[in-house]
């Protein structure tokens, strides 16, 4: 019987553990997506205890806390950090088969060297240990990225940010590359009007520009587009639902764009039209700088409309969506590569129902000068665990091209989340392993370390350009 969390976590033969041991678990981290805050690593802090950097804003934890009877409080209310903390170490030996458990219990050993299993009786013990520790200069930010072997970390930024974090990383000389990513959402939000003419004040300010028409909307986001690029921009995120790809015309949306400037309620079919038109012109920046774009779609948010109105988004209420993918995706790629103007592009889905009609559809859009050009992203949200990472891997391997892809990455706003890569490796390394012991594919090691080194770290290298 192996040992829970040892040495050969998650690698169930000796050909998984070499692939790992020697070839996985050497290489750097690239993080090209994630929600980590700019002004922490600027400002090198130190968090006051293991709440503050492992509980505050960490959504998935609290779904975990409500679904075991943990009041409210305990989550995102007015309870001290410690008495948080306790309600989650009950929780913790209730998320048994979640990855939750592995997570916790990984980050614990990788970061602290705490090997003791968090559960009531150990809590005070951990929660007091780990917190003498984070305040050390030794888990400072700076230092727990450093301790991760983090080489590039991509945030997730509004066009309006002013990247002044972003400029004191650099200028700082930290050797990790902290390289903004264009996170353009609220540009497309015309639901709300009294929030989206609110947002496009922000817009002019930052862009120093009047935007009083749908042309001077373009102007505004060129403008800043320019500005990111300039910062080392090199990728762009979208989270939508799903694809916009309707027929317009420009007349229709120059219309609909003083509609909603003039603070009146577009329907369904303008809301459509207008997003269909401009995620088509944020590719197209995309495209001539170079960039990839990513899209990560099928969640459905905010389900829960009172928590909502009490808490905000991104507070534990969304989950996997059922939209209509095929049609809509397809149109959208399509109109770009007729336009020869389609960026390198990474699909990240949430619905499993829909990976073999992602992997299907990006390969339609390779170009064939491009290695890789278009990505079945891995595992996303719900789907980044064990079974998530599984079936996107065979999923890429049975109908895409595994040798292409450019791996993994945290999603997380938590800086004890590195070793989700590590989760990651060793899954992939324990399915390459299991292929081998079984005779299907070649024992071949100068194969096996190019396929493993290529996908923990060169393919997103290369890809990126970092």
């Amino acid at each position: 019987m192996k040992k829970f969390l040892d040495r050969d976590f998650l690698l169930d033969n000796d050909t998984a553990s070499r692939l790992y041991h020697e070839y996985a678990s050497q290489m750097p981290i690239i993080d090209y997506h994630c929600h980590l805050i700019p002004e922490q690593i600027a400002g090198d802090i130190k968090f006051e205890n293991l709440t503050q950097i492992w509980l505050a804003g960490d959504h998935y934890k609290w779904r975990a806390m409500r679904a075991n009877g943990v009041d409210e409080m305990y989550c995102t209310g007015e309870a001290t950090d410690e008495e948080k903390f306790m309600k989650w170490a009950e929780t913790v030996p209730d998320t048994l088969r979640n990855p939750l458990y592995h997570w916790t219990h990984l980050e614990l050993q990788r970061y602290f060297g705490i090997n003791d299993l968090l559960a009531p009786g150990s809590a005070k013990m951990i929660y007091d240990q780990a917190s003498e520790m984070l305040a050390t200069e030794a888990f400072s930010v700076r230092n727990l990225i450093r301790k991760m072997n983090v080489e590039v970390i991509c945030t997730t930024d509004d066009p309006v940010d002013s990247l002044e974090h972003h400029q004191k990383i650099k200028e700082d000389g930290f050797e990790t590359k902290v390289l903004p990513a264009w996170r353009a959402d609220k540009a497309l939000g015309v639901e709300d009007p009294a929030a989206y003419n609110h947002y496009l004040e922000k817009l002019e300010e930052a862009s120093n520009t009047s935007i009083s028409t749908y042309m001077d909307l373009l102007t505004a986001l060129s403008i800043r587009h320019e500005f990111f690029h300039e910062m080392g921009c090199r990728i762009s995120d979208h989270g939508i639902e799903t694809f916009y790809a309707e027929e317009f015309d420009h007349l229709e949306i120059e219309k609909i764009f003083l509609k909603v400037r003039s603070g009146r309620i577009l329907n369904i079919q303008e809301i459509r039209h207008f997003k269909s038109a401009l995620l088509i012109e944020l590719a197209v920046m995309d495209y001539e700088k170079d960039w990839a774009q990513q899209f990560h779609v099928g969640a459905i948010r905010n389900n829960n409309t009172r928590r909502f109105h009490e808490l905000g988004p991104d507070t534990g209420f969304d989950s996997i969506g059922d939209f209509d993918m095929a049609h809509s995706l397809s149109n959208f790629l399509d109109k770009l590569d007729q336009r020869h103007q389609l960026a390198k592009t990474i699909l990240y889905n949430l619905n499993p129902v829909d990976n073999a009609l992602m992997v299907t559809m990006t390969n339609n859009f390779n170009d064939g000068i491009t290695r890789g050009k278009m990505q079945f992203g891995s595992g996303w949200w719900f789907m980044d665990q064990k079974f998530g990472m599984i079936d996107q891997i065979n999923t890429l391997s049975s109908l895409g091209m595994l040798s292409r892809f450019v791996g993994m990455l945290t999603d997380s706003r938590s800086f004890l989340s590195y070793p989700r890569h590590e989760y990651f490796r060793r899954i992939l390394c324990n399915l390459v392993g299991t292929d081998v012991e079984n005779g299907e594919l070649p024992n071949d090691q100068g194969l096996l370390e190019k396929l493993v080194k290529n996908i923990c770290y060169f393919n997103a290298k290369n890809y990126f350009g970092f």
